[in-house]
């Protein structure tokens, strides 16, 4: 009997080791419906996503948030989450957000890319509330899409500028050859100086190879966040800070391209950012916060 019951534990003990190396089931979240916009006219079963969820319209409605009122039917996560293959590596920007913000993007600007040069400036998306960390990487992308037409372009459409920018005054001059700097990447990184600045801040020699930013995805994003979190450019602070300090999404504009698109020089050029910028935290399901204008 006891030689019976011993059988029957063993086998038990067997069937439960089984059962506890099983993997569990993922569960796979949605794709992400076109971000809601207060603007937009909806009728029922329209479907829309606001702040990582999917949501579908019970009737019609206009300027009714997701999530606010009973309009919405509430369809749960979207864009994915955790950090498992695909998903945000604890980035504020899933990568499902990623593709819905930069739809025909160049394949070489790759989300991975993004999320891989984090590490450099662990601050950037990083500082402050949610609602803030969700704004700061909705302006930087905004910016990154205006300068690059969507993540199309890796480097300078217009070849005839490439010579100008080796500034033969600096000690190091312009070792790649004089027409080796043009720009490149997600903020169109330009200029010997600053591909010798960025380089040295990220110990890589772009003086010697500026082509890794057009080779590289993560070099690229890497050089675009040098920009973004440790350079005033022709602003007053850098656009991280004017992020994380409230002093608004016009600064970060001052901050990348000056008067040659804030104070009049050139307000299309301004609108088309502030566009771009609110239709990203929407995406994101944040806000604007305040100064969207330079």
């Amino acid at each position: 009997m006891i030689r019976r019951v011993m059988s029957l534990l063993v086998a038990l003990g067997a069937i439960v080791a089984a059962l506890v190396v099983l993997p569990a089931a993922t569960a796979q979240a949605a794709t992400c419906a076109t971000a809601w916009s207060s603007s937009a006219v909806y009728t029922g079963g329209g479907n829309v996503s606001y702040n990582g969820r999917n949501y579908t319209a019970k009737w019609w409605t206009q300027n009714e948030r997701p999530g606010s009122s009973d309009v919405w039917a509430d369809k749960g996560a979207c864009g994915g989450g955790g950090d498992g293959p695909g998903q945000n590596n604890g980035f504020v920007v899933s990568e499902a957000q990623f593709n819905q913000m930069f739809p025909n993007r160049n394949a070489f600007y790759t989300y991975k890319g993004l999320t891989d040069a984090l590490s450099a400036y662990p601050a950037f998306a990083n500082t402050g509330s949610d609602e803030v960390k969700k704004r700061e990487a909705a302006a930087f992308l905004a910016n990154v899409s205006h300068e690059t037409g969507g993540l199309v372009y890796i480097k300078e459409v217009n070849e005839a500028n490439y010579p100008h920018y080796c500034d033969t005054t600096q000690s190091y001059g312009c070792p790649a050859g004089q027409a080796a700097y043009y720009g490149r990447g997600p903020i169109q990184l330009s200029w010997n100086f600053n591909y010798k600045a960025a380089g040295d801040a990220l110990g890589i020699n772009l003086l010697a190879n500026p082509y890794l930013v057009e080779q590289d995805p993560a070099v690229a994003w890497k050089t675009g966040l040098w920009y973004w979190n440790t350079q005033n450019g022709p602003g007053t602070m850098t656009a991280h800070n004017a992020i994380v300090n409230n002093a608004g999404f016009g600064e970060t504009i001052r901050s990348i391209n000056g008067s040659l698109e804030c104070n009049g020089g050139n307000p299309a050029q301004v609108q088309s950012r502030i566009n771009k910028f609110t239709q990203f935290t929407q995406i994101l399901g944040t806000t604007t916060g305040p100064n969207l204008s330079c």
